[in-house]
């Protein structure tokens, strides 16, 4: 089939990396947001996906808007197909309806479980021990469209979101790819999703990653790995935000809610329920580092807290 691929992030990158090298679809263009300050110089970048393209040589889409004129540069393509992956804009109707199949979306979620824009960061908050991908139609309502196929993946005990989406990225390029052969075979139709079990997860703000240690250990842990790598989960430390990589529960419950005890090894942080052992920090204005060395540093006294 003729393709047109949609999609932003780097994460988008191993599901364009297959299409191109199927030998039964061509690329024929990518559609991408449009180029936007990167880094701290703050300087104008392509997305990943558009630098992939550029390099090569696929016509690059990156448009403001979803207009006219876009929808006509659309059309002269004469795509058969839309798939997408993390495009990050709305498309509408009008746009849907210029390939012959329609858009098809990977969503990184067990539809339609974790509807939305951060499914997998949903999943390692809520606990899940299971999650996975789908490839659906794209239709007006939020990833609410018939799916075209799944499949799973194990949630480990110590994933981060960015592990995690790292592993279904990889594997979800072979289910767009198996989706795209099925739908030019006219042999695989979507299936329209049932109606319970549905769930939402919305953008990941800051406000969203802060860590309460009142709350339980597990709930802490959970939060602190969904928020890996990005947002990045927070705390207060002396007044100014201090950043937290995963922490690891522990079995002791000496500590009150964020009174922090340094030792030799570790450092530890109470919660509601047993003590935490910090991983990674990161202080205002300074590198990520590990708890121990930051404690080193800080000349943390006895009943200080992260709040």
């Amino acid at each position: 089939m003729r393709l047109v691929f949609a999609g932003t992030p780097a994460v988008a990158l191993p599901t364009l990396r297959a299409l191109v090298a199927a030998e039964r679809h061509t690329v024929a263009a990518v559609l991408t947001r449009p180029d936007a300050p990167v880094g701290r110089g703050r300087r104008m970048g392509r997305s990943p996906v558009g630098a992939f393209a550029d390099e090569h040589g696929i016509p690059v889409l990156a448009p403001d808007r979803i207009d006219a004129d876009f929808r006509a540069a659309l059309a002269e393509l004469e795509p058969d197909c839309c798939p997408v992956v993390a495009y990050g804009a709305l498309l509408p109707q009008s746009a849907l309806d210029i390939p012959k199949h329609g858009w098809v979306n990977l969503h990184f979620s067990l539809l339609p479980a974790w509807r939305g824009a951060a499914p997998v960061q949903a999943a390692v908050r809520a606990g899940d021990e299971v999650t996975g991908a789908s490839t659906f139609q794209i239709v007006r309502e939020l990833d609410a469209g018939p799916v075209y196929g799944v499949l799973t993946e194990q949630v480990r005990p110590r994933d981060t979101a960015g592990e995690l989406l790292d592993r279904l990225a990889v594997s979800g390029a072979d289910l767009m790819v198996s989706t795209m052969d099925g739908i030019a075979d006219g042999a695989l139709y979507a299936r329209e999703q049932p109606a319970d079990g549905v769930s939402y997860a919305g953008k990941v703000t800051v406000d969203d990653v802060r860590v309460s240690f009142a709350q339980p250990a597990l709930a802490i842990d959970r939060l602190v790995r969904s928020a890996t790598p990005d947002p990045g989960a927070w705390c207060e430390f002396r007044g100014e935000r201090f950043k937290l990589g995963p922490v690891l529960p522990t079995t002791e419950s000496a500590l009150a809610p964020g009174e922090l005890r340094v030792e030799r090894k570790r450092v530890l942080a109470g919660t509601s329920t047993v003590d935490i052992e910090l991983g990674d920090v990161q202080a205002r204005g300074k590198k990520r580092v590990a708890a121990t060395d930051w404690a080193r540093g800080s000349r943390i006294e006895p009943g200080e807290r992260l709040r």
